[in-house]
Formats: C-alpha cells, sequence, structure tokens
C-alpha cells in the first residue's frame, strides 16, 4: 500500500513519521523550510511516548511522487481548494482520499440524502473547487485525536493521544477502510472504524467550535478557558447552539457538554491548532470549525448570536493578522 501524505505538517507529519517507522511504503509532500529539513536531516517526533527520528521520503512536487493507493489530506482546510486540483497526478482508479480536516468537511452532505443532499457549504468549497476535483466516491473521512504542532522545521512535537477514527461517509464497514485501520494499528495507533462517523464529527466539532476561536481571541490553553469563569460560560453557549443545528440535522450526541468541557480540561496547557496557526502567523482553520456552523445554522432557521459575535471577531483578527504578516509567509506546513 502506497501511502501519500499531502501536507505532511503536525498532524500529517506526525502520521507520516510513524508509518515510516513501522516500515509502511510513505511519501510525505511538503514545501519550505519544513520539507528542506526533512531533505536534510529527516524528521524528528517528540513526543512523551518517546522521541524518535526517521528519514522518509518527501517531495515538494506531487507530479513527480506517482499513483498513491491512500492519500492523506494533511493540509488545513482553508488550503484544500488550492491543494486539490493538484492531486490528480497521484489519483489511480481506486485511490483512497482521506480527509483529516477540522471541522465539517466538503464531501459532509454528498450522498447524504433527502432535500439536503448534495448541499454545498460556501465557506468548507468556494466554488465547489474540492468536489470537482475529489470524487465522493473516493472519500474515506478520519479524525484526529491527538496533540501535535511544528516545533520547528523538520520536528514534531507530540504532546498527547495516539487515535484516528476512519469512517465511510455512507456508514458501512467497509474492507478498505479496515485495511487501512491495520496499517495505521500497525504504526501504533489506536484506529477504529467507525459506523456513525457523521456523529463523531459533530462530537468533536462541539469542542473545536468553541475552543478554538476563543483561544485565538484570548491566547488561553484549554484549561485556562475551562477554568475561566466568563470563557467557560461563554464555551457553553456556543456549545449548546452548535448541539441545536446538529439536532436540526437528526444527530443526537452521544456526550454532554459537561463531559466535552472536563476532557478538554484533563488534557490540560495545550494550544489549539487555530492559535497555534495564529501565534505562527498562519491563516486559522476557521471557515470549516466555525463559519460552516453558522452558514449551516442560517440554512436550517437556528439563531447562534454567540458563535457569530466569537466568528466576527476571530475572523476580523484573521484577516487582520493576515494582511500584516501575508509578506513573510512561505510555502505549505499544514
Amino acid at each position: 500500500m502506497k501511502i501519500v501524505i499531502a501536507g505532511a505538517g503536525a498532524i500529517g507529519g506526525y502520521i507520516g513519521a510513524r508509518l515510516t517507522r513501522a516500515g509502511a511504503n510513505v511519501v510525505l509532500f511538503a514545501r519550505g523550510p519544513h520539507l528542506r529539513a526533512m531533505q536534510e536531516r529527516g524528521l524528528r517526533v517528540i513526543s512523551p511516548d518517546g522521541d524518535f527520528e526517521v528519514k522518509p521520503e518527501v517531495s515538494g512536487d506531487l507530479a513527480t511522487i506517482g499513483r498513491a493507493d491512500v492519500v492523506f489530506l494533511g493540509v488545513k482546510a482553508h488550503s484544500l481548494t488550492g491543494l486539490s486540483p493538484q492531486l490528480h497526478p497521484l489519483l489511480g482508479e481506486e485511490t483512497l482520499v482521506v480527509s483529516t480536516q477540522n471541522g465539517i468537511p466538503w464531501w459532509y452532505f454528498q450522498d447524504y440524502g433527502g432535500e439536503l443532499d448534495g448541499l454545498r457549504l460556501e465557506r468548507v468549497d468556494p466554488g465547489g473547487v474540492i468536489a470537482a476535483a475529489i470524487e465522493s466516491r473516493r472519500v474515506v473521512g478520519a479524525l484526529a485525536y491527538f496533540a501535535t504542532d511544528v516545533a520547528e522545521p523538520g520536528v514534531i512535537h507530540h504532546t498527547e493521544g495516539n487515535r484516528i477514527s476512519l469512517g465511510e461517509p455512507n456508514g458501512t464497514r467497509s474492507d478498505r477502510t479496515k485495511a487501512l485501520s491495520e496499517v495505521l494499528i500497525g504504526a501504533g495507533f489506536r484506529c477504529p472504524v467507525s459506523v456513525r462517523f457523521r456523529h463523531e464529527i459533530w462530537v468533536k466539532l462541539l469542542g473545536n467550535v468553541a475552543f478554538n476561536p476563543i483561544s485565538a481571541l484570548t491566547g488561553g490553553t484549554l484549561e485556562e478557558i475551562v477554568r475561566h469563569p466568563d470563557t467557560s460560560r461563554l464555551v457553553r453557549e456556543l456549545m449548546q447552539e452548535t448541539e441545536t443545528v446538529a439536532g436540526k440535522l437528526g444527530i443526537e450526541l452521544p456526550i454532554s457538554i459537561d463531559q466535552r468541557m472536563a476532557g478538554a480540561e484533563k488534557v490540560g496547557a495545550h494550544k489549539t491548532s487555530m492559535l497555534q496557526d495564529f501565534e505562527a502567523g498562519r491563516p486559522m482553520e476557521l471557515e470549516a470549525v466555525v463559519g460552516a456552523v453558522v452558514e449551516l445554522g442560517e440554512k436550517l432557521g437556528v439563531s447562534m448570536p454567540s458563535t457569530r459575535a466569537v466568528y466576527a471577531c476571530a475572523r476580523l483578527l484573521d484577516e487582520h493578522r493576515g494582511r500584516r504578516v501575508a509578506p513573510r509567509m512561505e510555502g505549505v506546513v499544514a
């Protein structure tokens, strides 16, 4: 099984490093200083489970890699519109494309059935570029439950967690997801295959929609946000509004808001991926995580005053910071 990690940053790089260490056939795609560091020194992982270094095959040009059996999309959701049209050289007849992005994925309403079948969220897939480049039959969903960041080019810091959930959009337990799960288990991940993957998306989103933008606006870690009385109250409001949107889709969440907040506090002094991106001068994964929920709420007639307010502030922050740092940004390290 040939696996390409299209975006070998914090999430994709960690997956690629563990697969490489396990002897899998993996190619990591990156650009800029991160690519150069991996080419020169390899990829180092710093982890409480034990540090290790690997020398993976890396590339800065997708056109030179050849056909893949599996492509992991390791870039952030907002980078998919640029990346997806470039994937064609990797895609054979049976190639799987595994989405690892936070938030509501572009494929969520593909083959959905009912009145919302085929619904495209503009904040997730502007102009339908991603859906046009990646056929729905290829898609396998993935959710990463581990905390990582790029400490410096060529170095990934792993804080905690080792689970990746896989799921077919149609809810079946397919041979292809079971085969991919076995490969990931062989690399040391816990990798269940879910038959209720859309439900699981909303469970993770329940936390991300609140903690991610609030962390970017305040600079707070997960435990700080939960323990502060005012931000904790705001988190609950965003979660309640998001839970209402999920309910309109027939999603009954198997976890309470109290449980979700307790889980975040347990992670401790971890900076969300959105705060990491903000501090590093990268665009934040705001639209797929928060903007898409607001857009979906509009379509479903759900009032979301708290979510709208946080989204508006975070969006202005992202746009203002983007104008200021754009000349210094380089490459893709997703």
